[in-house]
């Protein structure tokens, strides 16, 4: 298994009576593209400005390549944060290049890097337009730029698919696997689930402050109870409309989708499947993140309904 580049432990901030992180413990392995998950107001983002140093953890411990964060240490870090900012006045490859030479790249370095990102970023004749001439999608674009332009160890991204247009959203995901190539270790924050399942080797889902959920994809995947099955009969036959152990159906590409209930046994729903008409296909899927993302914050929230209503 991959060492810890980043090691979280029992982080905790409140603000008055409201716990924001209560207790969170990350291992992210080096090389890997963490999805750090959870629905809105459930501690991400406090947790990733505690470990950006941007507000102070009221407990915990934060470990970066083995030694504590600090100054020097942030300078290896890139951040893309939620609110974007960048200074509007200022034209595109001249802005990029002097975020760069903060992060103690030498000028001309600095310079050329700033126009090879925005050409890869498909700014290139941009450049030497100002920031406020730039729509909300490409100024967007412009900080990401910013974040990897230093080539630092580690990158958080908060929410960096947010407001962006499918083509877009490629470009960045191709960004994010060609820089987690050359080494670096990434933390990607988002509610786009299908991108975080398309790009992450390991998620962590947080809710109400607290880890509820905490692995590889694979592993997380394989393990959930929540599970499917894909089937379609001779004919294009529907399957029956209320079939024991079933959830919800739902028709997709050529075939039907159930979902299994919690506890219910595949072969058992085979069986009555079959004794329905003639099966052409019997394909059990392992549970999508969103799927997974759901199911877990439903039962997590029903339990604390429960809890309050005693």
């Amino acid at each position: 298994m991959a060492s810890a580049f980043l090691h979280v432990n029992d982080l905790g901030k409140s603000y008055g009576q409201v716990r924001a992180v209560d207790g969170i413990s990350l291992e992210i392995p080096k090389g890997s593209i963490y999805g750090f998950l959870g629905p809105n107001g459930s501690g991400k983002t406090t947790t990733i400005r505690c470990i950006m140093n941007i507000i102070l953890a009221d407990r915990g411990e934060i470990l970066f390549d083995g030694r504590p964060l600090d100054r020097q240490l942030l300078d290896r870090v890139g951040y893309l944060p939620e609110e974007r900012g960048l200074y509007r006045k200022m034209k595109c490859a001249e802005q990029l290049a002097f975020l760069a030479t903060l992060k103690s790249v030498p000028r001309k370095e600095a310079q050329r890097r700033a126009e090879a990102w925005l050409e890869r970023l498909g700014l290139g004749e941009w450049k030497d337009r100002k920031v406020d001439a730039l729509s909300k999608g490409m100024q967007q674009k412009v900080q990401f730029a910013a974040t990897f332009l230093f080539e630092p160890d580690l990158v958080i991204l908060d929410e960096p698919f947010s407001g962006l247009d499918p083509l877009n959203v490629e470009t960045m995901r191709d960004v994010i696997r060609e820089q987690n190539a050359r080494g670096c270790t990434i933390i990607l924050s988002t509610h786009m689930l299908a991108e975080a399942e398309k790009l992450c080797d390991s998620v962590c889902l947080i809710e109400g402050g607290r880890k509820v959920l905490d692995g590889t994809l694979e592993a997380v995947r394989t393990d959930f109870p929540l599970k499917s099955v894909r089937v379609a009969y001779a004919g294009g036959k529907e399957p029956p409309a209320r079939l024991p152990g079933i959830a919800h159906r739902v028709f997709q590409d050529d075939s039907w989708r159930l979902t299994l209930e919690s506890g219910a046994s595949t072969d058992a729903v085979l069986d009555a499947l079959r004794a329905a008409g003639q099966l052409t296909l019997f394909a059990a899927n392992r549970p999508a993140l969103d799927e997974i993302f759901l199911s877990v914050v439903r039962e997590r929230r029903a339990a604390a309904g429960t809890e309050a209503a005693s």
